[in-house]
């Protein structure tokens, strides 16, 4: 696999420093720190100060792209350390790529 796995635990942060809440829907694959983050997942971003103008814009969820080519997470491919997190604002605006921080090297069924 091209990189470290996402999983519940990692950290995921929209450009302008508000924070991801990760849950998934992968029931069974695990790393060693939570649930391994799949293609499917849409991730809430929670505290994105964000703003245009005077107008308060904040990232409220990311999309993702770009996840591990050769590998599979409960027949949905697992998101890794490289995979491109698109942040949209509340109008559906993408507001740029997610940062992600901490990911993991390994994981396993349940």
């Amino acid at each position: 696999m091209a990189g470290n796995m996402l999983t519940t635990g990692s950290t995921v942060l929209c450009p302008h420093g508000g924070q991801a809440l990760l849950l998934t829907s992968n029931t069974s694959v695990l790393g060693s720190d939570g649930l391994v983050l799949v293609e499917s997942d849409v991730h809430v971003v929670m505290g994105c100060p964000f703003t245009v103008g005077p107008k308060y814009s904040p990232c409220v969820r990311i999309e993702w792209e770009a996840p591990a080519a050769n590998t599979m997470a409960n027949d949905v491919k697992p998101l890794i350390e490289t995979s491109v997190g698109i942040c949209y604002g509340a109008e559906g605006a993408p507001q740029g790529r997610a940062n992600v921080v901490g990911a993991q090297r390994e994981a396993w069924s349940q």
